[in-house]
């Protein structure tokens, strides 16, 4: 019999064929604790070292050593008393798999999951609402596709609403990790994949980690994000500071927007599409949507470079694939270029702003390549002309030719 380990476990263990406890002096790995390191814990605990200063010794974190006392602590003298050769079996035990997936053996659970994660919506009185009828596919649904109508709550939302619902009842536990496996891995049973579709991604196939840390642009830096950017440009004191984007329309036809902070004045970017569009692209070869770095690239510079050097100081732009030339775009414009944070519009506010007048005559989901230059200058001459509440009333034309008036007599004074 291991030391350590009363008879009943000790029996208990070799009916379920887990054979002598791991008594190896290292881990596996750095994230699971040796035999070695459950010895001085239970040394140092019987000494009544406190969980931080056992953490301390061993160089582990203090919930590790808290969760290791309480999880493998033997229990059949009706208090907890760890010892290491108990611990260790403990932690054996638990390590073995395949383990059985908690909602196939768990009717009244995997009934809470999935009528939270697909039932049928209703009405305040009680009347189902079945919604459009969408057939699954295997894959995500499309853009601008009807889809299936639930109750679609997330798998965090019913993991921790368990425990509100059931706070007596263990037995109705769940992480909203096993509930993603259970829908995304298969073997692991109980939750069909068609019930994918009713996770508010709607994700076919769950997309690693690994994969979208690798998305990051790498022209971005540190030294150009928006927090860098220069004081006068936060307080619109002096115009010349532009925030742009791009918005876009059906089959990826896309305008650029430029628009001045302090003066809200609206330039219009025309990006037809290349030639060869609609056939494969040729690798390495520029996107040919129109819309790719060296289009937008020289679609600023053509309009940037038509305006007077004062009003040329900085644009602010989102982390968008088409500002990778960015740094040749400074050389050729002057423009100080730089980049909100990720997920956050709110920082081009002005540009937002401006893009949402623009839906008034470019519409989500029409095609804007059929709009010519000629059409581009016309929105923005009408925006430019409209009176603005923050201008007092003036229009963007009228702030601007202000302030090109006063450059223009300060520098006629200065040459006299």
């Amino acid at each position: 019999m291991v030391a350590g380990v009363s008879p009943a476990v000790g029996v208990r263990w070799f009916r379920e064929g887990g054979g002598m406890p791991t008594v190896s002096p290292a881990p596996l790995s750095g994230r699971y604790l040796s035999f070695a390191e459950r010895e001085e814990i239970a040394i140092l605990n019987a000494r009544d070292c406190g969980v931080r200063e056992i953490a301390r010794r061993l160089g582990r974190s203090p919930s590790t050593i808290s969760r290791e006392v309480r999880r493998n602590a033997a229990t059949r003298g009706g208090y907890l008393d760890y010892r290491a050769t108990t611990a260790q079996w403990h932690a054996d035990r638990r390590a073995r798999r395949p383990k059985v997936a908690k909602l196939t053996t768990n009717d009244s659970l995997r009934q809470y999951v999935q009528d939270r994660l697909a039932g049928m919506i209703a009405t305040p009185d009680g009347t189902s609402v079945p919604g459009p009828v969408v057939r699954w596919i295997g894959r995500r649904h499309g853009r601008r596709q009807d889809r299936r109508w639930a109750t679609a709550w997330s798998p965090e939302q019913i993991a921790n609403r368990l425990a509100v619902e059931f706070p007596e009842d263990e037995s109705m536990r769940i992480s909203h990790e096993a509930i993603y496996r259970a829908l995304y891995v298969q073997g692991r049973g109980a939750l069909r994949r068609e019930l994918t579709a009713c996770l508010r991604t709607g994700r076919a196939l769950r997309v690693p980690r690994a994969r979208t840390r690798g998305r990051g642009k790498k022209f971005v830096s540190p030294e150009i994000m928006i927090s860098e950017r220069p004081a006068d440009a936060e307080d619109r004191a002096v115009p010349g500071h532009w925030e742009g984007d791009l918005i876009m329309g059906l089959e990826s036809s896309a305008i650029g927007t430029l628009v001045e902070r302090t003066t809200r004045f609206t330039l219009l970017l025309p990006l037809p599409r290349l030639h060869g569009h609609g056939q494969p692209r040729v690798h390495n070869r520029p996107a040919l949507a129109g819309h790719g770095a060296e289009a937008v690239h020289g679609a600023i510079a053509s309009a940037i470079t038509t305006l007077p050097e004062q009003l040329r100081r900085s644009l602010t732009w989102d982390q968008g694939a088409e500002m990778a030339q960015h740094a040749q775009l400074r050389i050729d414009t002057g423009l100080a270029i730089y980049f909100c944070d990720p997920h956050s519009p709110w920082q081009r506010g002005t540009n937002e702003n401006t893009n949402g007048l623009l839906r008034q005559y470019f519409p989500k989901g029409t095609d804007l390549s059929k709009h010519t230059p000629i059409d581009l200058a016309a929105v923005a001459a009408a925006l430019n002309s409209r009176p603005r509440k923050t201008l007092g009333w003036k229009t963007p034309a009228e702030a601007l030719d202000e302030y090109l008036l006063l450059i223009q007599q300060g520098t006629v004074a200065t040459t006299a």
